[in-house]
């Protein structure tokens, strides 16, 4: 039988594949959307440039956190872990040195 997934599940399972991605987009979206926000306000230009990277920077350390959580939870889910990475790991008698 076929084994559905939900969307959340889905997911779930390309964020933990694209963490990287996900944190750089977060950030690209939070820097588009603070500086629409700054506009608003009555500031010099750069000073709304700055005020929106700055938050930008705070919200994408707090993702990059979030990531490492969730890289480490991820780490202790159990045989996943051969799985996942078994495409970046050579066979062990790959490189023989009794040759």
């Amino acid at each position: 039988m076929a084994e559905f997934k939900t969307k959340v599940e889905s997911a779930k399972e390309w964020l933990v594949e694209h963490k990287l991605r996900t944190v750089g987009c977060f950030w690209l979206g939070s820097v588009t959307g603070l500086m629409a926000y700054n506009w608003s306000r009555p500031m010099k230009t750069s000073v709304k440039i700055i005020h929106a990277r700055v938050y930008a920077q705070a919200l994408t350390l707090a993702a990059l956190a979030g990531a490492a959580v969730a890289e480490y939870y991820d780490h202790k889910s159990g045989p996943q872990v051969d799985k996942r990475y078994a495409k970046y790991q050579f066979p062990i008698d790959a490189y023989s040195h009794k040759d």
